[in-house]
């Protein structure tokens, strides 16, 4: 069973890929590599320097989701240790896309070598989506709630009606909040039975979680022009959308989503800067990640072999 929800969502992520392609190409035919390469090349050195600042930024804060969920599991892990598992666990996972690879299997590898048991991995990965969670919904609701006209760009819904929505996400994340200081029962996922975290580690939840998605929409703002510039609360909403789609999607990395949904959603740039900037991002945030954490991966498994090697000779 669990094989067949697997094919069907890799299915309706290569369905999402041939889909948004096609519109992409449709938005792409009036635009040359030649007007893309200008665009990169308008992008000033401090641009570059503030995207990159972004990205590490975004990568810390990610790297703090597994750390606040290895203190709510009472462990005492190395920093180091578990800023290089996450750091390989989501460079793999965006760009893999989380319907073929969640992460479970980076983190499963290296966790098992610090002690963890399973059933502990299993939480550890769970509360990590839920703080991924807890900041779209605050940062989504924060964001529809001060600027409830952004909406407009993408669904033709009302501000009051914007507002509205932005209040029940906010309203979802303070019963997340009561749960933790009431103390609610646990909630059961399959065999995993979660309790409500303390107040101080539900803190840091809503502090990780819209970090991560604030450097990542800043990484696209520092890459657009300053002239005609929307504003970050408009990109940051816009990233939100199409993040949001993306992972609906299971598309890998987002191919063609964040794409489509910021050129219809930012009609007063150049689109030609909206497809550089898209460059920067997937440049910045996906493939350099990727080939850093495939170097990782090599040296952690040559570690493992070393050792399973020595532990052999000792025999």
């Amino acid at each position: 069973m669990k094989k067949r929800s697997d094919l069907i969502w890799t299915l309706i992520g290569l369905g999402a890929v041939v889909l948004s392609c096609f519109l992409l190409y449709r938005e792409l035919q009036n635009i040359s590599l030649a007007d893309i390469a200008d665009s990169l090349r308008a992008i000033p050195t401090s641009s570059w320097l503030m995207a990159s600042t972004a990205t590490c930024g975004a990568y810390w804060a990610l790297a703090w989701y597994d750390r606040i969920a290895i203190a709510h599991l009472g462990k005492r892990i190395p920093w180091r240790f578990i800023t290089l598992c996450s750091f390989t666990t989501y460079a793999l996972a965006h760009n893999i896309g989380a319907s073929v690879f969640s992460g479970a299997m980076v983190r499963y590898r290296a966790y098992r070598t610090k002690g963890l048991s399973p059933h502990e991995i299993g939480i550890l990965i769970v509360f990590c989506s839920l703080t991924f969670a807890l900041g779209t919904l605050l940062t989504g609701g924060c964001v529809l709630v001060l600027q409830p006209s952004l909406i407009q760009r993408l669904v033709e819904i009302p501000p009051p009606l914007s507002v509205t929505i932005g209040g029940a996400l906010l309203s979802l994340v303070a019963l997340y909040v009561l749960g933790s200081w009431r103390r609610f029962k646990p909630w059961t996922l399959g065999k995993l039975h979660i309790e409500y975290p303390s107040l101080p580690i539900v803190g840091r939840q809503l502090l990780a979680g819209p970090l991560e998605l604030l450097c990542a929409a800043a990484i696209i703002y520092f890459a657009l022009p300053a002239e005609n510039s929307p504003g970050y609360l408009t990109v940051l909403g816009v990233f939100l959308a199409s993040f949001s789609l993306a992972l609906l999607s299971h598309a890998p990395g987002g191919l063609g989503v964040l794409e489509v949904t910021f050129l219809a959603a930012l009609p007063e740039l150049d689109p030609a800067d909206v497809l550089a900037a898209l460059l920067v991002f997937r440049g910045f945030y996906l493939l350099i990640p990727f080939v850093l954490s495939l170097l990782v991966v090599l040296g952690f498994e040559w570690s493992q072999w070393q050792a399973r090697r020595d532990t052999a000779g000792d025999h």
